[in-house]
């Protein structure tokens, strides 16, 4: 081998930008090197991340995985055989190289004792030297190149594979590189192309969703006070969207660049509302044992969005009007006025004038929230909605589930659009993830009350379903069974059970481990 050959090998392997092409030009040139009868080269890497182990239960730790090989005989081309998977290890001769990162000359196979595991095999081939080099980048192994050969291993030899060995890990590492780079690229593509579906269906108001009649109107109140600094109160059932409206209001004024905070008024206990909304100082009160920011305080320069409004209590009600008049307010525990720049959307299922009207809450600070009151339509007034919200929720469930896409038949969209949906948007994403979940990929079918539909009725059909935990993954496990059957154990490929879960393959090897099923079962 001489050094003079090397240069043009070198500008070919650094012109690749795949890792097979990488490979395939690092082998490509030992193999026509002279006396050369077998190259291999070996990656560090998880099963995972290799190819070839994707059709099989696939080990996460890390190990020697056969990439490429090439020699005088056929068979020495399989990637897959019995050397395919090395442990890095001191005891093998490539697996020592991996751990310590030292590489390993042997100028004559035939008289060593130390590493050679099968001298029958040497010997039947002929083989008399080996040269092993690890591919190291910027200190850490990346894998190793191993060479045997017909004739001792000379020392012009050994310099040869090292400079190659040295350029390999470089262009090992370009190659991961790029291929992450490209990844990226296209997982940023894809979900570019997401939001843009999602911007033509929803116009320009995100999570949104609808073209009704109802919604319009709705919207264009969200435009007209969107501008303004007026406090607004939200109106509607519960599940309706309230605070996707007030978000919307937020995204499009001028405070939009600041937090949007939210205080869910009905989780809040009724001793600890003011510390909750003005803060408070260390050692105001039982368990104060340090200060604490309220919520106001937070949402300076921005919006607070006080959702349930109607469950504030009445005696806190009047330092709640001062803070939206004035702008002023003191921790517990504290002298210091403050002063806060907020801008105040309330929400409330509840009727605040019929509130009002049996003296739970204060006139006047119902008329400072609702400087201008907007309603939220119910779902039983924009059934047209109903179509294009079911599917973006089947759509949403798949991801978080990591189910392959069931379909939902027309007449399960007009069973909805009949349905009265008490619990407005929030029952119907309920509904349907559930469906999607039983669906296992087939045909949905919502699961919809023929008779009553009251608000009783919802919850008590809702508490129902709540699903624990042991049982969630026993449904989970079922799931992907019913998927290697029917791809007949096949776990990668055209027909096998990823795609069928529209998942990787990768992810559904740890899925498979996880839930306990056995490899010997799942085909290659």
């Amino acid at each position: 081998m001489e050094m003079s050959s090397l240069a043009p090998i070198l500008v070919a392997i650094a012109r690749e930008r795949s890792l097979d092409s990488v490979l395939g030009e690092i082998m490509k040139a030992v193999s026509v090197q002279p006396e050369v009868a077998l190259a291999r080269l070996w990656l560090l890497e998880s099963g995972t991340s290799c190819p070839h182990c994707a059709d099989h239960q696939p080990i996460a730790e890390k190990a020697l995985h056969l990439r490429a090989s090439v020699g005088v005989k056929p068979e020495w081309s399989n990637v897959t055989g019995s050397f395919h998977w090395v442990r890095v290890a001191e005891g093998l001769k490539v697996g020592h190289i991996a751990k310590t990162g030292l590489p390993i000359r042997i100028d004559n196979l035939q008289e060593d004792r130390q590493w050679v595991r099968h001298p029958e095999w040497v010997k039947a081939n002929g083989l008399v030297g080996f040269g092993g080099r690890p591919l190291v980048f910027r200190g850490e192994v990346l894998g190793v190149l191993a060479v045997f050969r017909t004739q001792e291993t000379t020392a012009e030899c050994w310099e040869w594979l090292g400079t190659l060995a040295d350029a390999a890990a470089v262009a090992v590492a370009n190659a991961r590189a790029f291929e992450e780079a490209e990844r990226l690229r296209r997982e940023l593509e894809m979900e570019r192309d997401y939001l843009r579906e999602e911007v033509e269906e929803v116009g320009s108001f995100g999570e949104i969703l609808g073209k009704s009649a109802s919604l319009d109107r709705a919207l264009r109140q969200v435009e007209l006070v969107a501008g303004t600094d007026a406090n607004v109160l939200i109106l509607g059932e519960s599940g309706s969207g309230k605070e996707l409206f007030a978000r919307a209001i937020h995204q499009r004024s001028g405070r939009a660049r600041k937090p949007m905070v939210k205080v869910n008024c009905g989780s809040i206990p009724r001793e600890l509302f003011e510390s909750e909304f003005f803060g408070h100082a260390r050692g105001s009160f039982t368990g104060a044992i340090a200060d604490r920011v309220g919520r106001f305080q937070l949402a300076d320069g921005g919006t607070l969005f006080l959702d349930e409004v109607g469950e504030i209590p009445l005696e806190l009600q009047a330092k709640l009007l001062r803070v939206l008049q004035e702008g002023e307010f003191e921790r517990v525990g504290e002298d210091r006025t403050r002063r806060v720049d907020v801008r105040v959307i309330a929400a409330t299922n509840r009727d605040l004038r019929k509130e009002v009207a049996e003296g739970r809450f204060r006139l006047d600070l119902f008329y400072r929230l609702g400087v201008f009151p907007m309603d939220v339509p119910s779902l039983r007034e924009r059934r047209e909605d109903i179509a294009a919200l079911a599917a973006h929720f089947v759509r949403q469930a798949c991801v978080r589930f990591h189910l392959a896409e069931p379909r939902l038949p027309q007449r399960e969209i007009e069973r909805a659009q009949r349905y009265d949906w008490p619990g407005n948007v929030r029952e119907l994403q309920n509904r349907v993830e559930r469906a999607v979940i039983l669906a296992r990929g087939g045909t949905m079918e919502l699961e919809l009350p023929e008779g009553d539909s009251s608000e009783e009725v919802f919850v008590a059909r809702a508490l129902a379903e709540v699903i624990p935990e042991a049982e969630w993954r026993e449904r989970e496990k079922a799931n992907v069974r019913a998927a290697l059957e029917a791809a007949k154990y096949r776990v990668s490929g055209p027909g096998g059970a990823a795609k069928l879960l529209g998942v990787h393959p990768a992810t559904l090897a740890s899925r498979l481990r996880a839930l306990g099923i056995e490899k010997r079962k799942l085909a290659i």
